[in-house]
């Protein structure tokens, strides 16, 4: 091996027609001294993005039965050849110059891991915009005072950290918090992140707001088994903050007013406006440079229901399964 590491890019992809060509195309671009591989892992598809990956030469193409983008990316690691390993999405297009500033972060031995932030796609998405704003809002105010998270979406990893960390939990069936918990075993065994604002990857965010929220109640659900593994992370973890934590009781009040305060006076609606316009204020902040304040406001208002519920249902399941398991003899 050369005196610079070779990196590997793993992509892992399921019924990605539509943007894994991008995403490709954005890698193969890359230049690093010692060299970059691209390992793209179908995790089952059953479109053409089997087709897709291997009209290109030099992409190591591996296909699995659909395990979830966790089990995919370990596969991937464990065909890489690189000493180090940069995950990104079948959605994304990591922008010029993304491998060769990743690798300046890791100038410091103890540095485990880099991470990096967001572009975005489709800025023509209202819905996109608001995602995207809240998002930068985060990688600005928060992860570079609190480097102990990162993404999937755009993160190197040491290979021999990522080996003794044990790789991706391939419970966590499709995206819900596998790269928090990753993250989280790599800080607790004394690896350092370093998060770089300005090494960037594009991304298609989410258009369709059922989806979206739809997302959101999934994140809330697995949000559940990630405490239990890591409960001195309830408190944030750089990316969560402390209007995270509100909003669950708010939406949790929100439930008892509506359904259980016995005076016939509706109390429950002035209670409503009020949690409403938080959002639409922490909205308006965001969105100065990208819009409406109060779209993005009912769409975080109404997001914070979707995680709540998902949060309520992850409950009810992991607790049932850790009570009710059944006791070995």
């Amino acid at each position: 091996m050369a005196d610079d590491p070779l990196v590997s890019v793993i992509i892992p992809a399921y019924n990605a027609q539509a943007t894994v060509a991008a995403a490709i195309e954005a890698v193969t671009a890359q230049r690093c001294t010692g060299g970059v591989e691209l390992v793209v892992v179908d995790d089952g598809s059953t479109d053409a993005t089997g087709d897709i990956v291997r009209r290109y030469p030099g992409v190591r193409y591996i296909r699995q039965d659909n395990a979830g983008p966790a089990s995919a990316r370990n596969r991937g690691a464990g065909e890489a050849r690189g000493a180090f390993l940069f995950f990104t999405d079948a959605d994304c297009r990591p922008q010029p110059g993304w491998v060769a500033r990743m690798m300046q972060g890791f100038g410091c031995d103890d540095v485990a891991a880099v991470s990096g932030s967001y572009g975005i796609v489709n800025p023509g998405s209202w819905l996109a915009r608001i995602i995207h704003a809240e998002i930068r809002y985060r990688h600005t105010r928060l992860m570079p005072r609190h480097p102990f998270f990162f993404g999937s979406y755009n993160v190197a990893v040491r290979h021999d950290v990522f080996r003794r960390a044990g790789g991706f939990n391939a419970v966590y069936r499709r995206a819900s918090g596998e790269d928090n918990d990753l993250s989280y075993r790599i800080v607790a065994a004394g690896g350092r992140i370093l998060f770089m604002a300005d090494a960037c990857v594009d991304h298609y965010h989410q258009e369709s707001l059922g989806r979206y929220l739809r997302e959101q109640f999934r994140h809330g659900f697995w949000r559940v088994k990630m405490y239990l593994d890591h409960p001195q992370m309830m408190a944030g973890d750089g990316y969560t903050f402390w209007k995270d934590i509100v909003e669950v009781p708010c939406v949790l009040g929100h439930g008892l007013l509506w359904w259980g305060w016995p005076w016939p006076w509706p109390w429950p609606l002035p209670a409503a406006g009020l949690f409403f316009l938080f959002e639409v204020f922490f909205g308006s902040m965001l969105m100065r440079s990208f819009g409406p304040g109060a779209a993005a406001g009912g769409v975080m208002w109404l997001r914070a229901f979707a995680r709540t519920a998902g949060f309520i249902a992850g409950g009810v399941f992991f607790l049932k399964k850790i009570f009710l398991m059944p006791k070995k003899i």
